[in-house]
C-alpha cells in the first residue's frame, strides 16, 4: 500500500503546541546570539534555557485574556524561567517570531510534500513503461483521433509532475526566509548578527529588507505552485473519471472488498476516489487567490494577512499532502482492460488513418485540398455505413489510380504510428 502516515506529521506541523516550540526556539536562539554579544550573562543564558518551558492550554488561557498570541507565550514562558524571563524577546516584535516560524512550518511541510512527489513520480514511472507498448485511441475533444500508446499518459503525467516537483522546491526556497529586524525592518532596536544567527539555527537564509513582516509575495508563490500541482493531480484523475465511463472502460479505479458503489444501484462502481481530488483541487486553488491577496498590506504592516494564513497554510498543505497520497495509490492500483482499449480502437475501422492517407495522395501530386475533400468524404461514408476504411477507399478510382490496395495496407495499421515512442521517452527518462 502507498498510503503512509506523512499526512500525521503534516498536520503535527500546524498544531498549537509545535508552533509555540518553534516560537520559544526562535526566542531561546536570539538569547543565544544576545550571550555571545555580551548582552546576556552566561549564567542567566544557562537558566533561561534550562527553565523555559510552556504549556499549550495554559498559554491558550493567557491569550484569552491578552488578546495576543505572542505575548500568551512569553507570559506562559515567565512563570517558568522567573526574573531572567527579561532578557527574551529584547528588540524583537511579534512578527519577527510570527514570519520566521511561519517559515520553518512552510519548508517542513514542503519537505512532506516534495517526498510525497518523489513517491508518485517513481509510480508514474514504473507505469510509463509497464504500458509503454498497449496500444489505445488518442482522442481530442472527446473523440477519437489518432492511436497513442497507454503509456504515454503516464509519460505526459511524470513529464508535468517533474516541472511541479522543480516548481515547489523553488517555492520552498523561496519562502525559507526569517527576519529579526524590529517593529519596523530597520534594526532600530537590535543588531543584525542576532538575526543572522537565528535564521542559521533554524535553517533559514535572513530576508535582505523587510518591513514588519516578510512581502507576502514569497508566500503567494509557494501557494500559486500548489495550485499548479493540484491542477495536475486533477488531470490525473480527470483522464481516470474518463476512461472509467460504461462506453469507454479502458481503465478504472480499484474497487476494494466490500466496497459499494450505491445505496439504490447495486451495480454500479464509480470513480469516487478520482472525483474527490477533483473536488479538492479547487479548494487549493481557491487559496491561491487568497496568498495573491495578502500580497499588498498598509505601510509597514496590517494584519489582514494573519487570518488568512492560519486557515489556507495547515489546509493547503495538509490538503496537498493527502492528494498526493490519493492520486499515488490510485495510479498504483489503476485497473487497465487492455481488450477494451483494442476493442475502442477498432470501432472506426481504420479511420485514424486518414490524415496517413491523405499525405500519401499529397506526396503522389494531388493538391492537399483536394485530398483533403476526398478522404474526409471517404471517412464520413466509412463512419457513417459502419464501412471499412480501406475498402471505402479503394472504390474510390481518384484514389486506387495513385495508390495500390498492397500500398494502402502497407501504410495502415496502428503499429505505423508507433515509431517514435522511444524517442519520447528518452526524452523524457534520458
Amino acid at each position: 500500500m502507498i498510503e503512509r502516515y506523512s499526512r500525521k506529521q503534516c498536520t503535527n506541523i500546524w498544531t498549537n503546541e509545535t508552533k509555540y516550540q518553534i516560537w520559544l526556539d526562535i526566542e531561546l536562539a536570539a538569547c543565544e546570539a544576545y550571550a555571545r554579544a555580551g548582552k546576556i550573562p552566561k549564567a542567566s543564558l544557562e537558566q533561561i534555557k534550562s527553565k523555559a518551558k510552556f504549556d499549550a492550554k495554559r498559554v491558550d488561557e493567557i491569550e484569552l485574556v491578552v488578546k495576543h498570541d505572542v505575548i500568551a507565550l512569553l507570559t506562559a514562558v515567565k512563570e517558568s524561567v522567573g526574573e531572567n524571563a527579561r532578557f527574551i524577546h529584547m528588540g524583537l516584535t511579534s512578527s519577527d517570531v510570527l514570519d520566521t516560524a511561519f517559515a520553518v512550518q512552510l519548508v517542513r511541510a514542503g519537505k512532506l510534500i516534495l517526498e510525497d512527489m518523489d513517491v508518485l513520480l517513481r509510480i508514474l514511472k514504473e507505469k510509463a513503461f509497464k504500458y509503454q507498448s498497449i496500444p489505445m485511441i488518442g482522442r481530442t475533444h472527446g473523440i477519437h483521433a489518432e492511436p497513442i500508446t497507454f503509456g504515454l499518459k503516464f509519460v505526459s503525467w511524470y513529464e508535468e509532475m517533474k516541472r511541479n516537483r522543480q516548481r515547489f522546491e523553488r517555492a520552498v526556497e523561496n519562502v525559507r526566509y526569517g527576519k529579526i529586524k524590529g517593529a519596523v525592518g530597520t534594526y532600530g532596536n537590535i543588531d543584525p548578527v542576532i538575526e543572522q544567527y537565528v535564521c542559521k539555527k533554524l535553517g533559514l537564509n535572513v530576508d535582505p529588507c523587510s518591513t514588519q513582516v516578510i512581502a507576502r509575495d514569497r508566500h503567494a508563490e509557494y501557494f500559486a505552485v500548489l495550485a499548479i500541482l493540484a491542477g495536475g493531480i486533477e488531470r490525473i484523475a480527470l483522464e481516470v473519471r474518463h476512461l472509467q465511463r460504461t462506453e469507454v472502460r479502458e481503465a478504472e479505479e480499484y474497487f476494494t472488498e466490500g466496497q459499494k458503489g450505491s445505496s439504490a444501484m447495486p451495480h454500479k462502481r464509480n470513480p469516487i476516489l478520482s472525483e474527490n481530488l477533483t473536488g479538492l483541487s479547487r479548494v487549493i486553488r481557491s487559496y491561491m487567490v487568497s496568498a495573491m491577496e495578502n500580497i499588498p498590506l498598509w505601510h509597514e504592516r496590517d494584519i489582514s494577512h494573519s487570518s488568512v494564513e492560519r486557515i489556507i497554510a495547515p489546509d493547503a498543505t495538509i490538503l496537498m499532502d493527502f492528494m498526493l497520497n490519493r492520486v499515488t495509490w490510485l495510479i498504483e492500483h489503476l485497473v487497465v482492460h487492455e481488450d477494451r482499449m483494442k476493442a475502442n480502437l477498432d470501432i472506426t475501422k481504420g479511420l485514424y488513418d486518414s490524415e496517413k492517407v491523405m499525405l500519401a495522395l499529397i506526396d503522389k501530386g494531388m493538391a492537399r485540398e483536394e485530398a483533403y475533400a476526398i478522404i474526409q468524404k471517404a471517412a464520413f461514408t466509412a463512419f457513417d455505413e459502419e464501412q471499412d476504411f480501406a475498402d471505402v477507399l479503394l472504390s474510390d478510382k481518384r484514389v486506387s489510380s495513385l495508390l495500390t490496395a498492397n500500398e494502402l495496407q502497407k501504410m495502415l495499421g496502428v503499429e505505423t504510428h508507433f515509431k517514435y515512442i522511444d524517442y519520447i521517452y528518452k526524452q523524457v527518462f534520458l
